[in-house]
């Protein structure tokens, strides 16, 4: 089976770094990438964080862009909640004319920060529309084609590249699987994020059962997840280290995933809500390159999935560009067909 890399870069301050360090090394490993033949390379967004500095995905973007000559480039993703459909769909037209064929817009529906951060985004705005309604205008306007009965028939998001950008639903759930099945569009989960393999499984098959074919398109899924390759199992397992992931459930229902305890209960704090929390070990692909191939095979097997997204945060920047050659080594070694 013929594996696809890709790569997400979130941009990571860790201690002693400063933000423009942060972003040179987003800037280096975008090149290596690019060297390494991975397909695409992404950055997210993040809001009110002192340990990641991508908070405007279209910028970095943009900087990428200019860095690198082949690969593509895009966001993993842009928080679609927080801004007007129109507005996302101009940014992203102007990225794709000029940089044209290379430009992925990936959206996603969680905050990307804290409660303080989300009401500053949206400060002033109406009554949200829901994500699938933002979805569906985005599309129509990076497309060119509003509908004729839409209240603002005729408007365009100029310029209108050659090519578009390529639109992705990103998600961690099944509800977020099945709103991209229902429009008829590429989706990612994110692994990385959720945590259970189990989960990821079930909305791949939810994507692709209910996937509206109606649009000539076929389902396209990707699985966004971490993964961690060194020189040997003991190397990749201190590296990951001991971190966590803690999942937040509020009272009104809504969940999100936090890297730490700390912005856990900034986050509860800030929100003003009752809530529980949830301590949960991090889905790490990790070990020797040959271990980490075995279970990405593995992975890919089981989902049907032939392109992974894949982040890799580990603090040493020299380990973490290490551990992308290792990862191209793994499958530059294997025949496609294994």
């Amino acid at each position: 089976m013929a594996i696809v890399i890709s790569v997400l870069d979130q941009s990571p301050i860790y201690p002693g770094e400063t933000p423009e360090e942060a972003f040179q090394h987003t800037v280096k490993l975008a090149q290596l990438s690019e060297r390494l033949g991975f397909r695409r390379f992404w950055v997210s967004e993040h809001h009110d964080s002192e340990q990641v500095a991508g908070s405007s995905p279209e910028v970095l973007v943009s900087h990428l862009l200019a860095k690198t000559e082949r690969i593509r480039v895009g966001s993993g993703g842009i928080m679609l909640q927080h801004y007007s459909p129109y507005k996302v769909a101009e940014n992203f037209n102007v990225l794709a004319s000029l940089a044209p064929g290379r430009v992925d817009l990936g959206v996603g529906r969680a905050p990307g920060g804290l409660p303080r951060s989300t009401q500053a985004l949206q400060q002033g705005g109406a009554e949200a529309p829901s994500l699938t309604d933002k979805i569906i205008e985005l599309e129509q306007y990076v497309h060119n084609r509003l509908a004729a009965d839409h209240p603002l028939a005729g408007l365009k998001a100029g310029p209108i590249p050659g090519t578009p950008p390529e639109l992705y639903v990103l998600g961690a759930s099944v509800a977020s699987a099945e709103i991209a099945a229902s429009l008829g569009l590429p989706y990612v989960f994110s692994l990385f994020i959720s945590g259970d393999q189990a989960v990821a499984l079930e909305a791949i098959r939810a994507y692709r059962s209910g996937f509206d074919t109606s649009q000539g398109r076929e389902p396209q899924a990707i699985i966004a997840l971490a993964v961690l390759a060194a020189e040997t199992e003991a190397e990749a397992k201190e590296l990951a280290g001991a971190h966590k992931l803690i999942r937040i459930h509020l009272a009104s229902g809504k969940t999100l995933t936090v890297a730490t305890r700390e912005q856990a209960e900034e986050f509860t704090r800030q929100s003003k809500e009752a809530y529980t929390l949830e301590e949960r070990e991090p889905e790490i692909t990790k070990g020797t390159k040959e271990a980490v191939r075995e279970q990405l095979l593995a992975l890919a097997k089981a989902s049907g999935v032939t392109e992974f997204i894949v982040t890799t945060n580990v603090q040493s920047f020299d380990k973490r560009l290490r551990s992308f050659e290792l990862l191209h080594e793994a499958f530059a070694e294997v025949p496609a067909e294994a």
